[in-house]
């Protein structure tokens, strides 16, 4: 697979010298893909909140919209709506990490909502997941009569330009799916694979490697990590960015009119510097509590614990631990033996706070029943923040003795 490579800024200096970016690790990427863009002495990068921008003073210099480089997005803003500084720097990042060019929206389902614009399918294979995803297909339903198909469908089913849309680690279990497999089922018909990894940002997985066409992140979870901005991404395979996706997606974009905020895309790239360091860490404690709950399952409050490493046929099998060699994700789920314990539980605790989303450097616990009518009314989602292990370990069990003890 060809490698997305960003375009330097003409007449800059690039201060890492002879090393390129892809060469650097994680960390080192996210701190540093974006110094290309350095004009000032800021080390931090200043927060720009104009809506527009004044042209070349010099008439010889104009350049209209039509003639600027398609390939080069940084190199002159004209309106928000198009580009912007923030969100520009932001995307540079993103496009590196996420090994292939990259755009962001308003928030993860408005980038659902352009990637089916832009790929407009006749039909759709999804089970399960994320239940905005399932709102924004409704909406499209009505529009353009996009039928929805099991995930698990014959591929004889699907056809040319269909999609086939999995989510992996799922919502809200935090079961992981085999890429490759839904990879090979969609191309053999001409069908797209989109990949919603939310769930499993870098550095756990890279979609791309298993065959994903079209990778989404809501990246108001864990690319964002700390509840403050609201943002989607859409990263394009670079084999894909060769027929044009990315320059189409750009472009329809801008008639969409769901870009990010100036506030939310400088908060993006605060956020960005720690990923690795927040992910690792909140993937190790939801190890270490998902591996302590189900050896202990509590037998008069606990029913069940879900989560990608508990796959021990997958792991067994390998294609788990290849596609997330790095771990398995900081959601899991657990279900109670009954509603009111799933009601309760969250009263009971003093780590955890009691609210929808995820990916935070705090940990939340969600009675999913408030905000998902669909799934199991005794299911709990919990976000694994980046507290210490143990405490939310004790915090856990305190929890479920108060339950016991009120019984």
């Amino acid at each position: 697979m060809a490698e997305f490579v960003l375009r330097p800024v003409p007449e800059v200096e690039d201060h890492i010298g002879e090393h390129t970016i892809s060469t650097l690790s994680l960390s080192s990427q996210v701190i540093h893909a974006d110094d290309i863009l350095n004009h000032g002495q800021d080390v931090a990068p200043p927060l720009h909140v104009s809506t527009t921008f004044r042209y070349e003073r010099d008439p010889s210099k104009l350049k209209t919209w039509a003639e600027k480089d398609k390939d080069y997005s940084h190199e002159g803003h004209i309106y928000s709506r198009h580009t912007a500084p923030n969100t520009t720097r932001f995307e540079a990042i993103l496009s590196n990490i996420l090994k292939g060019p990259a755009l962001t929206y308003a928030s993860g389902l408005s980038a659902f909502h352009a990637a089916l614009v832009f790929l407009n399918p006749k039909r759709i294979a999804i089970r399960d997941g994320y239940h905005g995803c399932h709102g924004v297909i409704e909406i499209h339903t009505k529009l353009t009569g996009l039928q929805k198909l099991d995930l698990f469908c014959n591929a004889e089913e699907l056809e040319a330009g269909d999609v086939v849309h999995v989510e992996t680690p799922l919502n809200p279990t935090g079961y992981a799916y085999n890429l490759k497999e839904f990879a090979e089922k969609a191309h053999s018909r001409g069908a797209y694979l989109v990949v919603d990894a939310t769930f499993g940002p870098p550095p756990l997985q890279n979609p791309f490697e298993w065959g994903a066409d079209l990778v989404m992140h809501s990246g108001t979870k864990y690319v964002g990590g700390h509840s403050d901005m609201l943002c989607g991404i859409l990263a394009v395979n670079p084999d894909r960015a060769k027929e044009g996706w990315f320059e189409g997606l750009t472009k329809e974009r801008l008639y969409l009119g769901n870009v990010m905020g100036n506030m939310e895309g400088w908060l993006g790239i605060r956020s960005i510097r720690t990923l690795e360091v927040r992910v690792e860490r909140q993937s190790f404690n939801a190890g270490k509590l998902v591996a302590w709950l189900d050896a202990a399952l509590h037998p008069k409050v606990l029913e069940k614990v879900e989560h990608a490493s508990l796959q021990t046929e997958d792991i067994k099998d390998g294609w788990l631990l290849k596609q997330m060699p790095n771990g398995f994700g900081p959601v899991l789920s657990i279900t109670m033996k009954e509603q009111r314990l799933a009601r309760e539980l969250p009263s009971k605790l003093s780590l955890f706070h009691h609210a929808t989303s995820l990916g935070g450097v705090e940990s939340l616990i969600e009675w999913r029943t408030m905000t998902d009518s669909q799934v199991d009314t005794r299911l709990l989602r919990v976000s694994v923040g980046i507290e210490g292990w143990e405490d939310l370990k004790d915090d856990l069990e305190r929890g479920f003795k108060a339950l016991v003890k009120d019984s």
